[in-house]
């Protein structure tokens, strides 16, 4: 995983302190750890990350309420929420679910570009792609349409993880990524013939209609809550026939819960729903791990869809 979001408080001593702490933690005295965190709290008030840290010795050491308030303290500090302390927050039952902030998606995952791949395949088993794959090849082997997709959009591109097992069956590949650092690794492999930054959502409003055969979201949709507004900006840029493929952590439910992990997990009534209102005809919903966690696989599901 990236290294922890460091922010300084501008305090040196503020900044030692927290260093301290940190150790402490890390070495598992975490009452010890929580009072220093208070002491260069005390120094720097508006101190995000102590603040953020603190609700999660809170959170460990089973004082919910203390830990939901040193949460709410972090986001106030911060309103972008680099941190996620607002998904923290969700988490425990303190706030209704909402959006991710984009603040967190963006540095969580230059956080971790440099490192994505091997971590994600070597450290999580990392299998998406080739799901997907395997499931678009069936869904157009079913209608008898040929596999070659002319023009492909990766939404949360990533490195280039979906486009590399892609990239024999589409001739023009857009990759769209909140994070520049992703996109600066995904330039590197070639697969793209355009990239940009920005959030999923808005960068389909910039396409126009009936743009692409195929649009791909691998370990993508994990860090959107309501799908339909995206699902629905893919029904419109795809061409009739068009199919809409992606990965997404499952719950057992009928709803969106928020997991230990912070990435949401969508119930399978709740997708076929959503499939249903953006108008997209689904074609296959496969109960598929994707990636580990902890050594264990992940419940996952693999859906492809289809503008008819």
């Amino acid at each position: 995983m990236p290294a922890r979001l460091f922010l300084s408080s501008g305090d040196l001593i503020a900044d030692r302190r927290y260093e301290f702490a940190r150790d402490l933690q890390l070495k598992g005295d975490l009452v010890a750890a929580a009072e220093v965190f208070e002491q260069a709290i005390e120094l720097a008030p508006g101190f995000v990350s102590a603040w953020f840290t603190l609700g999660e010795i809170r959170q460990q050491l089973g004082q919910q309420d203390a830990a939901i308030a040193a949460f709410r303290r972090a986001r106030d500090a911060d309103a972008a929420d680099p941190h996620g302390a607002s998904l923290k927050l969700m988490h425990l039952g303190a706030e209704e679910l909402s959006a991710m902030p984009p603040a967190y998606v963006r540095t969580l995952f230059d956080q971790y570009a440099p490192r994505f791949d091997r971590a994600l395949i070597d450290d999580l088993g990392y299998r998406g792609p080739s799901l997907l794959f395997k499931a678009v090849l069936a869904a157009r082997h079913a209608v008898r349409k040929p596999a070659f997709f002319k023009r492909a959009i990766d939404l949360g591109c990533g490195t280039g993880l979906a486009a590399s097992a892609f990239a024999r069956e589409v001739d023009h590949f857009t990759g769209i990524d909140l994070s520049p650092g992703m996109i600066g690794q995904a330039r590197q492999t070639r697969l793209y013939a355009e990239l940009e930054v920005g959030d999923m959502l808005e960068g389909l409003r910039t396409k126009p209609d009936a743009c692409a055969d195929l649009v791909l979201a691998a370990d993508a949709m994990v860090y959107v809550a309501d799908l339909v507004p995206v699902l629905t900006e893919i029904r419109r840029v795809l061409a009739a026939g068009g199919l809409a493929a992606f990965t997404l952590e499952r719950n057992s439910g009928e709803g969106v819960i928020l997991g230990s992990g912070l990435r949401y997990a969508h119930g399978v009534p709740y997708v076929r729903a959503s499939l249903a209102a953006a108008g997209l005809e689904l074609s296959q919903i496969e109960e598929q791990s994707f990636r580990n966690e902890n050594n264990n696989p992940v419940p996952g599901l693999v859906v492809v869809a289809a503008k008819s």
